[in-house]
């Protein structure tokens, strides 16, 4: 099993409140799944996201990557698990305004302590993978909305992680550039990475094999998609 959750919770203490995000949650992701996680604002989906990712630690519970739990990894040992094994990719880019595309690919490779040749083409491989290789030199603020995330995308996809973790890829873009974002994410789990997505559009989750819906931080549905149903008939 790739991802296995067990009795997930998570409460944030703010003072005198208490706000239980994730109320007792059970998920398993196996390898190369396709799994859209769904629910409306404040469901714990994001919160369930960022744990998933490493990003955050459960009040209670445990979580196992591969088969080893988290709570018992050093810090060193989760920067390398979120370096090299999982891609990240959100809603708002998060691009070095100042960098061309090429450096915000390459970003991710400096820490991993790749030489400056190696990543320089493990980047531009990634950019032209997801259709920039003419774009590799145009900062952030030169690039479309699409574009910005497809480079996004290339720096997810640099370390060739295993896992990329996707929250709200088309929130900020028109249907048209949605769409194509989508459909680069179905090469990436047709390739064999494991693609988990975050978005609260019925259209966007229908890309993904499965669909988890999540309602006041427990999970509410977990079902085929239409996707899913095919693949399972083929």
């Amino acid at each position: 099993m790739l991802i296995d959750l067990s009795d997930i919770t998570k409460v944030y203490d703010l003072g005198q409140e208490k706000v239980h995000a994730l109320r007792g949650v059970d998920l398993e992701i196996r390898h190369n799944e396709y799994v859209s996680i769904m629910g409306p604002s404040g469901s714990g989906k994001s919160t369930l996201m960022n744990i998933i990712g490493c990003l955050d630690v459960p009040t209670e519970g445990e979580y196992k990557l591969e088969d080893v739990s988290v709570h018992t990894m050093t810090d060193s040992e989760l920067a390398r698990i979120r370096n090299q094994k999982i891609g990240f990719v959100f809603q708002t880019f998060n691009l070095l305004p100042r960098a061309n595309a090429l450096h915000n690919v390459e970003l991710p490779l400096i820490y991993s302590g790749m030489s400056k040749k190696d990543r320089r083409e493990r980047a531009e491989e990634s950019l032209t993978k997801v259709g920039l290789g003419d774009r590799m030199q145009h900062k952030p603020s030169e690039l479309s909305g699409g574009q910005r995330q497809r480079v996004a995308i290339a720096r997810a996809l640099a370390n060739n992680p295993s896992i990329i973790l996707a929250d709200e890829p088309t929130g900020n873009l028109d249907s048209k550039t949605g769409v194509e974002i989508m459909e680069i994410l179905d090469k990436l789990h047709a390739a064999g990475n494991t693609i988990i997505l975050v978005t609260h559009e019925a259209i966007i989750a229908e890309f993904a094999n499965r669909s988890v819906h999540i309602l006041d931080g427990l999970i509410d549905q977990d079902k085929l998609t239409r996707n899913g149903k095919k693949a399972a008939q083929a």
